[in-house]
């Protein structure tokens, strides 16, 4: 029996299909905005403070391990459910939600690990959501692109684990903007475009980073994005990201002659 520990955005239907798939007994803990996964069977919906009722739930169950999917966005501490656990470990979850939804994340590991409680990787059930090292697109980086990629990923390695940033952008070269808690689309939103620069989005995990849970996501939304801004390229890390509607993703790049590199 495994667990599923369920936020928002496409990833977990995609793991849930899988999952249905491949006949694994289940149960899901959503912690969607909306209740998202309360048609699917065995589902639950609980607060993100309930950590008492999470534990119970998975000894009920007989769950030794779970797998998290999806965002899990910073609770409204004024309307968040508790029970004596979530009290407990309220401190941390209030010092978490400043650093965004994968550092809750850690935090509910940590509890489950005092359980004798495993957190498996998210791409356990669906490894095919991971690209591997190559191009995948009939436009690929020139000479100076190669260059400022290396540069961008020497500056994101250089980042603390304890740093929220996974993404940035680099134009010609230099560092223009890097992702704030707001996230990908935002920093994407902001570029104003010029036509005459090389503009390339790096997503890579961080250094240090905990490689089951919260890998860097591209979907068909970050391809449109980057066409509105005026991308050239995006660039992933080998096996360690997470790539959504891979077929839709390269169709729209080749069209609009943007790379899709993993390094």
């Amino acid at each position: 029996m495994i667990c599923l520990i369920f936020g928002d955005t496409d990833f977990p239907h995609k793991v849930f299909k899988n999952i249905k798939k491949q006949k694994v007994n289940y149960f899901i803990i959503d912690l969607s905005k909306k209740n998202i996964f309360k048609k699917y069977k065995n589902s639950n919906k609980i607060s993100i403070g309930q950590f008492g009722k999470m534990i119970k739930l998975m000894k009920i169950y007989k769950c030794k391990k779970v797998l998290f999917a999806g965002k899990i966005d910073k609770p409204k501490f004024s309307h968040l459910r508790m029970d004596v656990k979530g009290f407990y470990y309220l401190p941390r979850i209030i010092r978490a939600a400043k650093l965004g939804d994968a550092a809750i994340i850690k935090v509910i590991i940590d509890v489950l690990k005092k359980e004798k409680i495993n957190v498996i990787s998210s791409l356990t059930f669906s490894p095919e959501l991971s690209l591997k090292k190559g191009n995948y697109t009939k436009t690929k980086p020139n000479k100076v692109d190669i260059l400022a990629i290396k540069k961008g990923k020497e500056y994101l390695n250089k980042l603390n684990s304890h740093n929220h940033v996974q993404g940035l952008i680099i134009r010609d070269g230099k560092i223009h903007k890097t992702e704030t808690l707001t996230g990908t689309k935002n920093m994407l939103l902001a570029i104003k475009i010029d036509k005459k620069k090389r503009d390339i989005l790096i997503k890579l995990p961080k250094i240090k980073q905990d490689l089951r849970i919260d890998l860097p996501t591209i979907g068909l939304d970050t391809l449109i994005d980057c066409k509105k801004a005026g991308l050239t390229g995006i660039v992933l890390k080998n096996n360690q990201n997470i790539f959504l509607d891979r077929e839709k993703c390269i169709k729209f790049a080749n069209k609009n002659k943007i790379f899709i590199n993993v390094i």
